[in-house]
């Protein structure tokens, strides 16, 4: 009789123990869930508090240099009170669109090889290697690049070698994203059409571009967004024209470097047109996204 007492206080002790220890396992993991919730916050609070400073001082800024001569005038010499953007925005939009055109193609082949048909080769390896290369090389490192083989040679700027240096920068930026967005694509689905006797092309294009097609379309935005901003490569490529030109041959003015160089002068009435060309910049990669989602929502 004893002996089973004994027992069962032995036992209801030992539940007693494993309970606390339970509940206090429990409230240290919520303590710890607790703290990690708070410092997620705080990190997302101390991003959108930038991001919304940005864009609020970007769009006080910049609506207060656009006008109608910002979209009809060439840009101003110092202290003149006439002058936009015009030039700059026509340069801005003929270079990322070709550098767009030619990068993209390229960029997706060649994501479609990696995924598709490189994942184990030698050449996919190193394919891949020289793509993070360039995907991590400074832009300034791929302008230098297009000026020691472009510009010296022909002892010229112009607005193709900015082309030439943009499209650089959206090959392996389209790549990788194309790349990652195919490898995603189950191998139940390939495997289903090759069981019905589809050729692997078509399964390419039919099936796993067709599937991926929102985040390869993602791919070729941040892309663009990425080289509607860039500087560096188009001061060694394209330099820069106060006058309005469409020929690629010629220097040719871009709104990055356009910004850069009114934005360091002591001038107000080229910091202004900075400002509104920072707003245009910004409003243009938006309203692409905007139209890009919009696009693929009602596709699906």
């Amino acid at each position: 009789m004893n002996t089973s007492s004994m027992s069962t206080a032995s036992s209801t002790a030992a539940t007693s123990a494993l309970h606390a220890s339970r509940a206090a396992m429990h409230r240290r993991r919520k303590w710890v869930n607790n703290v990690a919730l708070l410092l997620s916050l705080a990190a997302m609070a101390f991003g959108l508090v930038w991001l919304v400073w940005i864009l609020f001082e970007t769009i006080r800024l910049g609506l207060g240099g656009l006008s109608l001569m910002t979209f009809t005038e060439m840009t101003p010499p110092p202290q003149e009170e006439i002058g936009g953007l015009a030039n700059a925005i026509m340069g801005s939009l003929m270079m990322v669109t070709l550098a767009t055109l030619i990068g993209t193609p390229v960029g997706v082949m060649a994501g479609v090889y990696l995924a598709e048909y490189g994942r184990t080769g030698w050449l996919g390896s190193v394919t891949r290697f020289i793509n993070d290369i360039l995907l991590s090389a400074p832009s300034i490192v791929i302008g230098l690049f297009i000026y020691a083989v472009w510009v010296d040679r022909f002892k010229s700027f112009s607005g193709f070698a900015g082309v030439l240096a943009l499209a650089l920068i959206v090959i392996p930026v389209v790549i990788r994203t194309t790349e990652n967005m195919l490898s995603l694509i189950p191998n139940a689905m390939r495997e289903a059409a090759y069981a019905l006797g589809t050729p692997k092309w078509k399964v390419i294009l039919s099936i796993t571009l067709k599937s991926a097609r929102a985040g390869v379309i993602t791919g070729v935005l941040l892309a663009i967004a990425r080289i509607s901003g860039e500087t560096a490569p188009l001061l060694f490529t394209a330099l820069s024209n106060q006058f309005w030109t469409t020929n690629l041959n010629e220097p040719m003015a871009s709104l990055p470097v356009t910004i850069f160089k009114f934005a360091m002068s002591p001038y107000e009435n080229w910091q202004k047109l900075a400002w509104a060309g920072v707003f245009l910049i910004t409003i243009g990669v938006l309203a692409l996204n905007i139209i890009a989602r919009t696009f693929l929502r009602n596709k699906h």
